[in-house]
This record gives C-alpha cells, sequence and structure tokens, in this order.
C-alpha cells in the first residue's frame, strides 16, 4: 500500500525533529556524557536480558541452576560483553590511534580527548554503575569487598576522565587489563557446568595466567613508567585527577597481585591433579 504524500512528510518531519533533539540535546557536548551512561546503563540492561534470552533455549545447564547462580550467569554475560567492547576501544586508543600520540603537538597528553572517548567511557561508566549496583542488591553473592573498591575507584576514576577530558591515555591503559575479564567469567562458567576437570577449564586457567600477567601485572608498570616520563604533563592537571593517576592504578596493582597469587595457586593444584 503506497504511502500518501502528507504521511510521508509527516514522517520526515519527525525524522528531522528526531535527528535535530540529537543532535542538538543528546549528542551536545554538555550532554553528551550524561547519554552515554545512561545507554551504558541501559545496554546492561539489555545485555543481560539478551543472555537470559539465550541461555534459556541454548545451554540445557542453565535451567538447572539456583535462581542466584542464574543471575550471576546473566551478569557474568553482560560483564564478558562489557569487558570485549571496552578492551577493544581502548587498544585502538591506546595503540592505534593518533590521539595520545607523543608525536602529536596538540595540547598535553593529559587533556586531550575525543567524542568517541567520552563515548567510550560513559558506556564504561553506564556498566560499572549497574554492575556494583547488582552487587549491592545481592551482597555478597555476586563479590565480596575487594570487588565493591574495584569498581568504585574504577567507575569514579573513568567518571573523572570522562566529565573533565582529563588523563583518558591513562584510563584506557588500565581499562585494558579488562582483557582478562573473559576468561575469568568462563572459569566461572565451566566449573558452574560441572567441566572443572576438562581441558577446556585446564586450557583457560593458563589463558587465564598469562593475559593477568601481561595485562594487569606488565602493563601497570608501564603505566607507571608513562607516568614518570610525562610527570611534567600530569603535574598540570587539577589536584583530584592527579591524585587519581597516583592512587586508583596503585591500589588496583595490589590487588592484582593478591589476585595473581591466588591464580598461580589454583593452576598448580589443577596440573598436579593432572600428573
Amino acid at each position: 500500500m503506497a504511502v500518501s504524500r502528507k504521511t510521508a512528510m509527516a514522517i520526515k518531519t519527525y525524522q528531522n525533529q528526531a535527528q535535530a533533539l540529537a543532535k542538538n540535546y543528546l549528542l551536545a557536548d554538555p550532554f553528551m556524557p550524561y547519554t552515554c551512561v545512561l545507554g551504558g546503563i541501559f545496554l546492561f540492561k539489555v545485555g543481560y536480558d539478551l543472555t537470559q534470552l539465550i541461555s534459556t533455549f541454548y545451554f540445557k545447564s542453565y535451567n538447572g541452576l539456583t535462581k542466584i547462580q542464574r543471575i550471576e550467569w546473566n551478569n557474568r554475560g553482560i560483564s564478558t560483553i562489557h569487558a570485549i567492547f571496552i578492551t577493544v576501544i581502548s587498544l585502538y586508543f591506546v595503540f592505534w590511534s593518533d590521539l595520545f600520540s607523543d608525536q602529536r603537538v596538540a595540547g598535553l597528553v593529559t587533556f586531550r580527548s575525543s567524542p568517541l572517548s567520552v563515548f567510550a567511557l560513559g558506556v564504561s561508566v553506564g556498566y560499572f554503575l549497574a554492575d556494583l549496583a547488582m552487587i549491592f542488591w545481592l551482597y555478597p553473592s555476586l563479590g565480596g569487598m575487594e570487588y565493591i573498591i574495584h569498581h568504585s575507584l574504577s567507575g569514579v576514576a573513568v567518571a573523572y576522565s570522562m566529565f573533565s577530558g582529563e588523563g583518558q591515555l591513562y584510563t584506557f591503559m588500565i581499562l585494558i587489563s579488562e582483557v582478562t575479564t573473559p576468561e575469568v567469567n568462563m572459569r566461572w562458567y565451566l566449573d558452574t557446568a560441572g567441566m572443572k576437570r576438562s581441558n577446556a577449564y585446564l586450557i583457560n586457567g593458563i589463558l587465564i595466567f598469562f593475559a593477568w600477567l601481561a595485562a594487569r601485572i606488565m602493563l601497570f608498570g608501564y603505566v607507571f613508567y608513562h607516568v614518570y616520563l610525562h610527570y611534567n604533563q600530569v603535574i598540570q592537571m587539577h589536584a583530584f585527577g592527579y591524585f587519581l593517576v597516583f592512587v586508583v592504578p596503585s591500589v588496583l596493582a595490589i590487588m592484582n597481585l593478591m589476585w595473581f597469587g591466588k591464580i598461580l595457586t589454583g593452576l598448580k593444584k589443577t596440573l598436579a591433579k593432572r600428573q
């Protein structure tokens, strides 16, 4: 059935109004961070529901789980999606984009940002807020105090970097460590599915070890080295941003070392049982 000219014009008018709304308000510089945060929260909900829907039909073990296990299953699904998203974006900005390149002369590296970087950080802030809310709601089923500390520090640092435009390079460097999240979640999935003695569990454990070593131990050393080399620029940040650059990576590095010790111990036990 053909659409009348009047109807077509009305649809076109609504499209133009929607585009103007997005351009002038939702994606305008003053509103863009808030829009991205809300978008991150919305995507968290969508990802959670999609994980639940897909798991119900394609994973037989899912329906046999307890209520809290199903909630954690869904939560880890969106956690994995966020980790992949932010890792790819972070790798792009740190290693491929020229936004934070030392060869670029457009301002200090500690004050550079772009609409894409703000968008990515905003989505990540939305994720951390939503995930932290779930952790509090079901505490301690989804994680203990260490998870609250980790998410709180990460959320504050990412939010400050997004709103202020300061230290975004270091924020993306730290967020590369999210590359370990899918493997950690896979470990939980395999354990919950009763596959703790499988080869997949062993291989995943080895992947966790090397990924953690690279992204949460060695990478943090590089972050501190980069801060040292660019200290003359770091010191020009606002006091709170300067504080975050040193405190957040330091606390997270200590936590990463503690968790790495547990990973190493667990891997040794798994390998010993195989002999």
